[in-house]
């Protein structure tokens, strides 16, 4: 090995993120729900995807609006408007579905979720994220791991896996 390949070497294992690093940022994909912008774990994002059409599925939650085939797969789509008991919009060219992917008992959930619009990817380290003040509702709070500081603005953190399993089970419990 020559000396440049090993001081390349060097700065490469330098520069590597540390798992246990304090200041370690992770990535959120940010997303309009009612005027308010809300952020997910982008390594839960699948795909985002144009609105289209469900098909609905009889006696399901009314925050369900029913399945799509995704090549092959039948993924269950929640209004997260509907979900979080928000103003009723109508659908528009900038309305999409977040494809996301969670762990679940039964294995790995595919769930699609119903936003206004996509916004922006940030990254947040640990200190940015505030935890929810009290005065938030439980259920509300339940699916809230934090508020996000950025600049004069706050982005809602969502912890999207709790999110999921209790809105495709129907159980808070399950969360």
């Amino acid at each position: 090995m020559t000396e440049h390949e090993s001081a390349a070497n060097e700065a490469s294992a330098s520069a590597s993120p540390d798992a246990g690093d304090e200041g370690a940022s992770q990535q959120y994909l940010s997303f309009f729900l009612g005027g308010q912008e809300y952020g997910t774990d982008i390594l839960r994002v699948q795909e985002i995807k144009g609105w289209d059409t469900v098909t609905r599925v009889p006696y399901s939650p009314d925050f369900i609006l029913g399945v799509i085939n995704l090549r092959g797969a039948i993924v269950p789509v929640v209004d997260l408007r509907v979900r979080f008991a928000l103003e009723s919009a109508p659908f528009d060219t900038a309305t999409v579905v977040i494809v996301v992917r969670v762990a679940g008992a039964r294995g790995e959930r595919i769930v699609g979720l119903v936003v206004d619009a996509v916004s922006d990817v940030y990254s947040f380290s640990a200190e940015d994220i505030q935890p929810p003040p009290e005065a938030v509702g439980t259920l509300d709070q339940m699916y809230v791991l934090g508020l996000a500081k950025l600049g004069d603005k706050l982005v809602i953190i969502l912890d999207i896996e709790r999110l999921v399993i209790s809105s495709v089970l129907g159980d808070i419990k399950a969360a």
